[in-house]
């Protein structure tokens, strides 16, 4: 067994689209700093990332009915879905850079342009869907949003979703062309690939154990190679947790105050995959529909046509699930061993006030195969059994805490980043809404961990995106600059690009 300790200036655990984000923009940043990568599996992006364990949308809020909530005085709030939008306009900025530098190429393969629709059935969601339209097509960010209630319109629209529809109620639609379909897998494969070719060490197979500060305050690592089962010690004057769902675990051994009182509470999903092509290829949009009532929001269903493997698919879901593992790759024990005295009330308090999320995924953990395909007939009313397939999804790890406006063992469903004080460790939390904002919140943890550099970083940060340190809603100009220069690097401005 070889103890040798290494030093590194940072090491990235985990080879998701964060961790790629991450020490791409770190070392166009300082290119003299010697960066690490550790992944327990045998290649990048193979767990929250894959493609197979998303939505491969580009969630800038086009569609997602989520990110809108209705006011009591029936008034739509969309200061959220700005956010959000703005924050994806800053991850395609930076992979425009990356493309217009010639550090990625051909990415088609891993961003395609597809419409975003939002469809609601019934006459209240019908006038919700119209408010809200009427709210955000005021917005720069959400210029060219259509909607429509005349069934006529919606054929043309969504053919496969209004064929035999009884009409019996009212139904709406509003689209937006600018929307995206991403392969995130492709995509952090790439940016692996572009690490690597910059001599960036990237080690596979290599599992880390247990992480702390030593006597000269730097982080100390100890990893296992799971092929020679070797052990050995590197230290780091930063390190990122990247793990996706074992991230939490990970965060627990480092035994920092801001670590503490937080759990998690996984979450599978599922997939119902049309595999008959004639069907997929008639259907060319994402649309998503209303949560149902005493569903998380990450449970909104969805028609997407997606691109996988340079092929058209046709994806519909998700469905939720339980099961114990913080990974698809992990331990039956990983929630019970996530358990901690100091979170233990807190997690004790998420479970007594979220009794309607676990009965809703116990609901969803019991549907059988036509029940689910009950779920998809409401999207497509003569979908038949024997042109869908069901497939398991990814596994995610949302955040309890304990907040201000929620009380003890809150339920969080968006983004954590969670930082020691002196910035040297960052974890990241959470899974929603993800790798599409993944440069934004790596933006964030930049500024939070590295707050000496940017007076000298600012110049190549505003080099990588454009608009970094302004809100594009309020610099319409800059927007609608931005918006074209990046269609036209990321090809969004074309047409479809591939016919099955």
């Amino acid at each position: 067994m070889n103890n040798t300790e290494t030093h590194t200036d940072v090491i990235l655990i985990g080879a998701g689209i964060m961790s790629a984000t991450l020490g791409t923009m770190l070392h166009e940043l300082r290119p003299d700093w010697e960066i690490k990568v550790f992944e327990k599996l045998s290649s990048p992006g193979e767990e929250s990332s894959n493609e197979w364990n998303n939505a491969g949308t580009g969630h800038a809020a086009l569609c997602e009915l989520n990110y809108t909530a209705e006011k009591p005085d029936g008034s739509v709030d969309i200061s959220k879905a700005c956010n959000i939008n703005q924050h994806f306009q800053t991850s395609v900025q930076f992979w425009s850079y990356l493309v217009d530098s010639n550090l990625l190429q051909n990415p088609a393969e891993f961003i395609r342009p597809i419409p975003h629709m939002s469809f609601v059935k019934g006459k209240d969601n019908v006038s919700y869907l119209e408010r809200r339209f009427k709210a955000l097509s005021k917005n720069p960010l959400f210029e060219g949003m259509e909607f429509s209630d005349d069934p006529e319109k919606l054929k043309e629209w969504i053919p496969v979703m209004m064929k035999d529809r009884s009409l019996d109620e009212p139904v709406a639609a509003t689209k937006i062309d600018s929307g995206t379909d991403l392969n995130f897998g492709a995509l952090t494969r790439k940016l692996f690939s572009h690490m690597e070719n910059q001599n960036i060490t990237v080690k596979y197979k290599h599992e880390v154990e247990d992480i702390k500060r030593n006597s000269d305050g730097l982080w100390e690592l100890k990893i296992l190679n799971l092929e020679s089962g070797s052990v050995r010690h590197h230290t780091a004057n930063f390190v990122f947790i990247g793990a996706g769902g074992g991230s939490l675990h990970l965060l627990q051994k480092t035994r920092i105050p801001q670590g503490k009182h937080i759990g998690g509470f996984p979450v599978s999903g599922m997939f119902l995959v049309c595999n008959n092509p004639f069907i997929a290829e008639k259907h060319h949009a994402k649309v998503y529909g209303k949560a149902k009532v005493g569903a998380p929001p990450m449970s909104v269903p969805h028609l997407d046509t997606r691109y996988i493997d340079n092929k058209k698919s046709l994806l519909f879901g998700p469905f939720a699930g339980f099961s114990p593992k913080f990974l698809k790759t992990g331990s039956m024990f990983d929630l019970l061993s996530s358990v901690k005295p100091d979170n233990v009330l807190t997690m004790l308090s998420a479970g007594a006030k979220e009794m309607a999320l676990t009965k809703y995924l116990i609901q969803q953990v019991l549907l059988s195969k036509e029940k689910r395909m009950d779920e998809l007939r409401e999207f497509i009313p003569d979908a038949k059994s024997e042109d869908w397939d069901l497939v398991v999804a990814g596994q995610r790890v949302q955040v309890i805490k304990d907040t201000e406006a929620g009380g003890k063992g809150t339920l969080q469903f968006g983004t954590e980043v969670v930082t020691a004080e002196d910035g040297s460790i960052a974890a990241l939390l959470g899974a929603s809404p993800g790798a599409s904002t993944a440069v934004h919140v790596m933006l964030d943890l930049i500024e939070r961990c590295f707050p000496e550099h940017l007076e000298e970083w600012e110049p190549k940060l505003k080099e990588m995106v454009p608009s970094y340190g302004k809100a594009l809603m309020e610099h319409p100009e800059l927007l609608k600059e931005i918006q074209m220069s990046t269609a036209e690097t990321l090809g969004l401005s074309k047409k479809e690009l591939v016919q099955v």
